[in-house]
């Protein structure tokens, strides 16, 4: 399994950005699609998380994201996407897509696979 991540940049905060992550190597549709992202010193953070399709594709948001963030899936182009909006210096991380199985927790221990990762920087 392959997750490719793009889309990162510098940007104002207020602005916007669209992640990119695209899936090789596994059935898409019936894999947890999520993003975490990580900050300099810090741990790293869920940030969204989107069902297979036998879960619906329900979704799931981190506190700190939602009503600016949305989270979305292509399954016949095997992508996950995060629309990020209105975006604060405090979103400045590396976003990282991750898929699992049979997992769509909070707890990035339960995700078995990760892209490489694409940074975000909001300036102030």
């Amino acid at each position: 399994v392959q997750l490719q991540a793009s889309g990162g940049g510098l940007v104002q905060a207020g602005g916007s950005l669209r992640l990119s992550c695209v899936g090789s190597g596994l059935t898409f549709s019936t894999y947890n699609m999520g993003w975490f992202r990580q900050a300099p010193g810090k741990e790293r953070e869920f940030v969204a998380v989107i069902t297979n399709y036998r879960s619906g594709g329900s979704r799931s948001y981190a506190d700190s994201v939602k009503g600016r963030f949305t989270i979305s899936r292509d399954n016949a182009g095997n992508k996950v996407y995060l629309q990020m909006n209105s975006l604060k210096p405090e979103d400045t991380a590396v976003y990282y897509c991750v898929a699992d199985r049979w997992e769509s927790s909070l707890y990035h221990s339960d995700y078995d696979y990760w892209g490489q990762g694409t940074l975000v920087t909001v300036s102030s």
